[in-house]
């Protein structure tokens, strides 16, 4: 069963969807998982996919969006900041947590992306989170830039940021690129794969996802390093997703990220892109059983 919730979050409202077993019981509580979505993602694109068979499988499930996305507050709109959205997943956390249904001791997260990214330094320094899955998962934003397109990629990128700063120093007023675009125009994330993805998911399920975020976005984009701290996250179980074709995380840098993190921990690869995981075949279902399997055995325990 899915139902429309919300929660606070630093004076903002966050929305987003509440999945509850079919097998619940009254008066009984079960393990969770919290749920957000990649860089400029919103729930529609895809997490139900996840989300459903998370529920059927006995885990009450959170999927959100963030402040100034989708369907949740804020302005300005299309701002992704990671500082605020790693904040708005504790937040969801603690919301969560005082669910009467939601047994506290056992709540998982689950991020995608650029929310892989958060789950790597969330499960650091939150211990509520007692088992985590990062799945093609931002492990250092500028050294994917760099291992990617070279250094020049890097400084194009920071000299772009440079002068938006400069530029909107006086007013304050925010200034926007796209998030993809046809190849040979400019974006944040210009892969062809990535355009395709976001394209066909906004025309099919998500029409409050928009194709632009600020550049003060893209400024902190550049310099996130979730990884930083991953020998943190033992002793709680982690299991990471990669894809061996990914255009954008490149797998060399996320099994290097790897090898630093203590047990538990597993890594998954599948033979495919970035964005197949979400839901082409076999590799949707090759990633959701592991993803499955790990949170049944470190959580439902």
């Amino acid at each position: 069963m899915r139902r429309d919730v919300s929660f606070k979050s630093k004076g903002l409202t966050c929305r987003g969807w509440l999945y509850e077993p079919s097998a619940l019981t009254e008066g009984t509580t079960a393990p969770a998982i919290v749920m957000a979505h990649g860089f400029s993602g919103v729930k529609e694109l895809d997490l139900g996919r996840f989300a459903e068979p998370f529920a059927e499988a006995g885990f009450v499930t959170l999927v959100f969006d963030y402040r100034y996305l989708g369907e949740s507050d804020g302005e300005p709109r299309a701002q992704v900041l990671f500082r605020e959205q790693q904040e708005d997943y504790r937040n969801a956390i603690t919301w969560l947590s005082q669910q009467p249904v939601v047994d506290a001791a056992r709540i998982g997260v689950w991020g995608t992306s650029y929310s892989g990214g958060h789950v790597l330094y969330l499960s650091a320094f939150d211990r509520r989170i007692k088992a985590a899955v990062a799945q093609v998962p931002a492990i250092g934003t500028w050294r994917s830039l760099v291992a990617q397109h070279g250094v020049e990629a890097l400084r194009m990128m920071l000299a772009l940021t440079t002068a938006d700063r400069e530029a909107r120093y006086p007013h304050d007023e925010p200034t926007y690129m796209p998030v993809v675009a046809p190849p040979g125009q400019p974006a944040v994330l210009g892969t062809p794969d990535a355009y395709d993805w976001f394209v066909a998911g906004a025309t099919e399920q998500a029409p409050t996802w928009r194709n632009e975020v600020t550049i003060e976005s893209v400024e902190q984009l550049v310099e996130y390093d979730p990884a930083a701290a991953i020998e943190l996250i033992s002793p709680t179980p982690l299991l990471m997703v990669a894809a061996e074709n990914d255009t954008l995380i490149p797998l060399a840098s996320v099994r290097e990220v790897f090898e630093r993190a203590g047990e538990p921990k597993a890594l998954k690869t599948v033979p495919c892109g970035h964005f197949d995981v979400y839901h082409d075949e076999p590799y949707h279902s090759d990633v959701l059983t592991a993803e499955l399997e790990w949170f049944k055995e470190h959580l439902a325990g």
